[in-house]
């Protein structure tokens, strides 16, 4: 094990979305996640295959029934040598299922019980179905994504996995911080729409100081400042102009070849359409690595928009090594780094069921009693 999580154990009731992939920041800084797994389908083969399943690399896996008394008594086991456990089900599943956080801390009185959820544990939307959009959309971060004509959602990176696994990851940390000084557990709501409204923080403050408005493209990081934005090149690709500082924009309009005697202001909004067409022409001028090669050491924040299958070879992301190539799939590499306790890619996404013989024997079950659950339906264990 390495990693500055290291020697800490947390539980992962699997789900989708959000909670795995806090489960994953996790693990890879060395934390023992063990996934609790459903027990799967005779003949069903895994979606996705293993080596490309991300969001379980570094766990354990432990496949039960968690319909079966006997299955939910062997995570009570778990729990008692656990520092969290994590959930992605709607509100009260857990509980049906018998593992709700008044058990789960009865059993262990030190335990972070992490919750999550799009809408969270409670309000009038918190029982009805949402996804990514859905959750972004209550929160005026949707809104303010996309065209002038309509909001896009920017994959699910804003409230799946910003608002969603960050805000999971670091609650379930503090709250172990605290665990570790206090002898108390606790549980830690985290809710998508939560993360989002605290990740618009800056945005909401910027509307009420009447520095941001209703409408999109019309603001300074929204594609609406002509020099903060994207640009087509003569070859059909793309450039990202972040150029926002004076000394910045002085650069950009060099680089351009512009002279800013005879242009508006750069804050003149009203003139940023006219501002935004004379730049558009003049990139359009040259290819996007012509561009990128003129811009070299001009500080004027110019960087190649890139393809995903483009990016792990930009001579950036390799002198950072921020892609590593593992279990023969090219994965991201864990962030952050670390000086002292670096953490590591070491074990593939398990199948489900893959590490149930050690794990129920790390518990104190003998091999008997792992048989008989397994033959009794309640685990599901995989003889290698």
């Amino acid at each position: 094990m390495s990693g500055p999580l290291a020697g800490l154990r947390i539980i992962e009731l699997a789900a989708i979305g959000p909670a795995p992939f806090a489960g994953a920041l996790l693990a890879d800084l060395g934390a023992d996640v063990i996934r609790v797994d459903r027990i799967p389908a005779p003949g069903v083969v895994a979606d996705p295959p293993a080596r490309f399943d991300f969001y379980n690399r570094n766990k354990r896996s432990l496949a039960l029934d968690l319909k079966r008394p006997e299955a939910v008594a062997t995570v009570l086991r778990l729990l008692a040598r656990a520092d969290a456990l994590t959930e992605g089900f709607r509100p009260g599943v857990a509980e049906r299922l018998g593992l709700g956080p008044a058990v789960c801390l009865a059993a262990n009185p030190r335990l972070v019980y992490g919750r999550m959820t799009g809408w969270g544990q409670d309000g009038p939307l918190a029982r009805e179905a949402g996804h990514d959009i859905d959750y972004l959309a209550i929160t005026g971060a949707l809104h303010s994504i996309g065209t002038a004509e309509r909001p896009v959602p920017p994959l699910n990176l804003v409230a799946d996995l910003g608002g969603g696994a960050m805000y999971l990851a670091v609650g379930v940390l503090a709250a172990m911080l605290s665990a570790q000084r206090t002898g108390c557990g606790q549980i830690v709501d985290a809710a998508m729409v939560d993360g989002v409204a605290n990740l618009m923080s800056a945005f909401q403050a910027y509307r009420q100081r009447g520095l941001w408005t209703e409408g999109r493209v019309e603001n300074v990081v929204d594609g609406g400042a002509p020099y903060y934005g994207t640009y087509a090149t003569r070859d059909g690709r793309w450039l990202a102009v972040g150029a926002m500082e004076p000394q910045f924009y002085a650069a950009l309009l060099k680089l351009l070849g512009l002279d800013a005697v005879a242009l508006p202001a750069q804050d003149d909004r009203s003139a940023w359409p006219a501002l935004r067409a004379r730049f558009a022409a003049v990139f359009a001028t040259r290819s996007r690595d012509e561009w990128v090669e003129a811009a070299a050491g001009r500080e004027a924040c110019i960087a190649p928009v890139l393809s995903i299958d483009e990016a792990p070879s930009h001579p950036q992301m390799q002198a950072r090594g921020s892609f590593t190539r593992f279990d023969g799939v090219l994965h991201p590499t864990p962030a952050p780094r670390f000086s002292q306790t670096p953490a590591t890619l070491r074990r593939r996404a398990p199948a489900a069921g893959e590490h149930s013989r050690e794990l129920l024997a790390e518990c104190g079950f003998d091999e008997a009693e792992i048989d008989a659950l397994q033959e009794a339906g309640v685990c599901h264990t995989v003889r290698h």
